[in-house]
């Protein structure tokens, strides 16, 4: 039996790619910038896989002389820094013209059919960090029962609502009829739902139930591919909602950080055959976009407590990877994704230890490894390097 994990820490960028003063992402380091915000940081499992012997990581003062697991550091080459543009690109798919960004809010003429189809005017409409917009106009949102309309860098339509004002299943509703309006001129990578609550403390938080909505890729992807093949594709998180259920055998909601990796032990104890792919994206919407560093590196060091448990969970013949998608740089201007190289490492009893695969041209050669490695077919792009680090 053959399975590989991929856990995607959502946006643990590791230094900016060569473009990225294009993108307004010049000098952005992720990892770096945090491990210099956290100077008492402790990683030491992930020291231990050899996350910090890969090229340029955090200046490579955390560098072990014994790494166990083999390591890379991946260019994108898709055009983009947004999340479905980086998980398709691991999957082996290429976006070679950019999702649809509104800097200046979606087009009035758009707004209007919407809000005609929902029954309801909308607040907002503009570019705005998702904390924020809810302190903005939650008063009025609570009183009027508009939704809030907002978006950001990527591909998004973001609909805010106080699940006490809007109940979340017509939320959904309204994202799911959003969803099917965003096309043609109006194309928009993601609609994402954004449910808040007011807490005892009369504080606005946003929830877990946050739900994408995501266009489905134009072709078939890794995920498709571990499927055909009647092996089992295991979507962790939003992992499913990215590829819009395309190819995934089955799903599981996660609520937070340390939740998707109690799913992903639980599928680990499980017996098939195939694919887990994981994503943990507390990293990226609570402390990227929330420029929090320090909050993001408690994010990394809770991580890094539950690699042994990860581990221990492991059969013989699994292989555990971890990467990330971007960047997020919570020390950059902005909220924004950055424009990064990503991290990658390889562990398991078939992985040879301390191998350096250098700098890789796409993030498409892990989904192209891990095609070979469960011996499916391959995907379309990507240069697998399993014959690298297979022992």
């Amino acid at each position: 039996m053959k399975r590989v994990t991929l856990i995607v820490t959502d946006s643990l960028g590791v230094g900016e790619l060569p473009d990225a003063e294009k993108y307004g992402d010049k000098g952005t380091d992720t990892l770096g910038h945090i491990m210099e915000r956290c100077p008492r940081l402790q990683a030491p499992n992930l020291q231990k896989l050899g996350f910090f012997n890969i090229e340029g990581a955090a200046g490579g003062k955390f560098a072990v002389e014994k790494p166990i697991g083999s390591f890379a550091k991946l260019k994108e080459r898709s055009v983009g820094k947004d999340t479905i543009t980086g998980h398709w690109e691991i999957a082996g798919l290429y976006t070679e013209v950019p999702f649809k960004t509104y800097p200046e809010g979606f087009p009035a003429s758009f707004i209007k059919e919407f809000e005609k189809a929902i029954g309801t005017e909308v607040l907002g409409n503009c570019t705005a960090s998702g904390t924020v917009i809810i302190e903005e106009l939650g008063p009025e949102h609570e009183k009027t029962g508009k939704p809030i309309v907002y978006t950001s860098a990527d591909s998004v339509f973001q609909i805010a609502a106080n699940t006490a004002v809007i109940p979340l299943a017509r939320l959904y509703e309204i994202c799911e009829i959003a969803r099917k309006m965003l096309v043609g001129d109006v194309a928009c990578g993601r609609v994402i739902a954004r449910p808040y609550i007011i807490d005892e403390k009369g504080e606005r938080q946003r929830t877990s139930d946050r739900r994408d909505y995501a266009v489905s890729p134009p072709e078939k992807t890794l995920l498709d591919h571990v499927k055909d093949a009647g092996k089992t594709s295991y979507a962790i998180g939003k992992i499913s909602d990215i590829f819009n259920g395309c190819g995934v055998s089955k799903s599981v909601h996660t609520e937070d950080n340390m939740d998707g990796v109690d799913k992903t032990v639980e599928a680990l104890k499980q017996d098939f055959e195939g694919f887990i792919f994981t994503n943990l994206v507390d990293f990226d919407s609570k402390f990227g976009h929330r420029r929090d560093p320090e909050g993001y590196g408690r994010a990394i060091e809770e991580f890094d407590a539950r690699l042994p448990e990860i581990m221990a969970a492991m059969k013989d013949d699994d292989i555990l990877m971890i990467c990330a998608d971007h960047g997020n740089d919570p020390t950059h201007t902005g909220w924004d994704h950055t424009r990064e190289h990503i991290p990658f490492v390889a562990y398991g009893k078939g992985i040879k230890e301390g191998v350096n695969l250098g700098v890789r041209e796409s993030f498409a050669d892990i989904g192209a490894t891990i095609a070979e490695i469960l011996g499916v077919s391959g995907t379309s792009i990507g240069e697998s390097f399993a014959k690298d680090i297979l022992k």
